[in-house]
């Protein structure tokens, strides 16, 4: 997955579009469903807890459905690309112990997957306003610096893919 420059205003109109209809999708949906059901088949006892439970499922379930389904819209493509790449730097999140270990001693691809780590994070603080560790992030990144000027390598972040981390 390739690092992509996203327009902040679009990605944020966006995200909270797609926030707000998911969240009255599923109020507006599940309340319908169960009110329904609590309709056509009423309990004795005043519980309709199954109800409202099938309710809020189904209704998860159908926006979850849709959401994938239009994942490919063109009004879709930065909140998912984020997203996405939420997912990449979680696997490398996952192995930075490793890496890092990998890193100091020489290793290309743990260098590449560090840099890639670095790059993916400042870009989704950035769209986040997410700036408040952006300090230690510098700091981490100088510190990867030295290690790649260290082994004379020069980091492209285009040259990193997921596949590198299977052997960590």
């Amino acid at each position: 997955m390739q690092l992509i420059k996203i327009d902040k205003a679009r990605y944020r109109r966006h995200l909270n579009r797609v926030i707000v209809g998911c969240i009255a999708a599923l109020a507006i949906g599940s309340l319908a469903i169960s009110q329904t059901l609590i309709v056509l088949f009423p309990d004795a006892s005043g519980s309709h807890f199954h109800w409202n439970l099938l309710g809020v499922l189904v209704s998860a379930i159908t926006i979850g459905w849709l959401l994938n389904r239009y994942r490919r819209h063109p009004f879709m493509t930065e909140v998912v690309y984020v997203w996405e790449l939420k997912q990449a730097l979680n696997k490398i999140s996952r192995k930075m112990r490793k890496l890092d270990v990998a890193a100091k001693a020489g290793n290309v691809e743990a260098l590449l997957a560090m840099q890639y780590s670095y790059a993916g994070s400042r870009l989704l603080w950035n769209l986040d306003d997410n700036t408040i560790i952006m300090d230690e992030l510098v700091l981490a990144q100088t510190a990867l610096d030295g290690l790649a000027a260290q082994y004379k390598v020069t980091l492209n972040t285009n040259d990193y893919h997921e596949g590198m981390l299977k052997q960590f």
